[in-house]
């Protein structure tokens, strides 16, 4: 936690904005870091919000969160990029990456590959103060598009999009069975279950999630999906298809093997995300193509084999 006292002296005429006068005046943070690190301030002793106009004379307190210490070692990891500008990065995430290093998987991820990109633009080999702009997670075995920041106002900037819902994802996914209605829309609470801390679970009480979900081709046993997520809750749509007795197929966590396909992974793809670009204040969307094992399973179930090649 950073600490900064000072008095308003000589350095303005009239009135300004707490946010501006502390990036522009001090060039402490900037104003998308000030929420970022969420700063508190005080102005002559009373906590006061950052759109508090400030004057000569004036004392101000004011307190943050560094950002923390990553861990990450810098990998030179080919990616599939959709879109990159000096702001944000858009990639087709493979399915098998993880996004996030964690117990026994230090190197090798999404953040890895990030962090070398990152600094790569910065033209030094210098971290102290980076850090990896993730800011939504796919899981491990779930491909398709995502996007990260290569700054800390992007990284604000977008995260508000998924905070706030505005960010439009869509996701397609081969399950078991046919449900019931064409068109659904899933909404449950979710949480942590509570004898496998792995998994997570539909409850009584937990985070509101809600799930739309479009049938866009049957056959027997199976089917292909159009799903959107209205939230975006660890596990959710692994979890609202399990709930609704038609979990994914090649989803060992919430699912069984499948008698057609008992050595698929999991099939869930990542197909479309669109949100407000940084400084352009308009949208665009961006889509990851169907990849390979979908194609493929498909056209086994259109032809009715008795075999399954990947």
């Amino acid at each position: 936690m950073a600490d900064l006292s000072s008095t308003v002296s000589g350095l303005i005429s009239g009135c300004i904005r707490l946010d501006r006068y502390i990036a522009e005046n001090l060039c402490l943070i900037s104003r998308s870091q000030i929420k970022a690190r969420k700063l508190e301030a005080k102005i002559n002793g009373k906590p006061v919000k950052v759109s508090r106009l400030v004057k000569n004379g004036d004392t101000i307190e004011l307190s943050w969160k560094d950002p923390e210490p990553e861990n990450i070692i810098p990998e030179n990891i080919p990616l599939d990029i959709i879109y990159e500008d000096k702001n944000i990065i858009v990639v087709n995430k493979e399915q098998g990456m993880v996004v996030h290093p964690g117990a026994g998987n230090r190197v090798g991820t999404f953040a890895n590959a990030l962090y070398f990109r990152i600094l790569e633009k910065k033209g030094s080999l210098c971290t102290a103060g980076l850090r990896p702009g993730i800011i939504h997670r796919l899981d491990k075995d779930t491909s398709g598009v995502m996007v990260a920041a290569f700054n800390d106002e992007a990284l604000v900037f977008l995260s508000d999009q998924f905070k706030t819902r505005k960010a439009k994802k869509t996701y397609i996914a081969i399950i078991s069975g046919t449900p019931l209605e064409k068109k659904m829309r899933i909404e449950t609470f979710i949480a942590r279950h509570p004898h496998d801390r792995k998994r997570f679970t539909v409850t009584g009480k937990g985070r509101q999630a809600i799930t739309y979900l479009y049938v866009m081709k049957t056959w027997k046993r199976h089917s292909l999906v159009l799903l959107r997520p209205k939230t975006g809750r660890t596990h959710q749509l692994r979890v609202h298809l399990r709930y609704i007795g038609h979990p994914i197929i090649g989803d060992k966590l919430y699912g069984r093997p499948d008698t057609k396909f008992p050595d698929a992974k999991l099939m869930l793809h990542s197909r479309r995300l669109a949100v407000t670009m940084p400084e352009e204040n308009a949208e665009r969307v961006f889509k990851a193509p169907v990849p390979q094992r979908f194609k493929e399973m498909i056209r086994f179930l259109d032809r009715g084999e008795k075999e399954y090649y990947k």
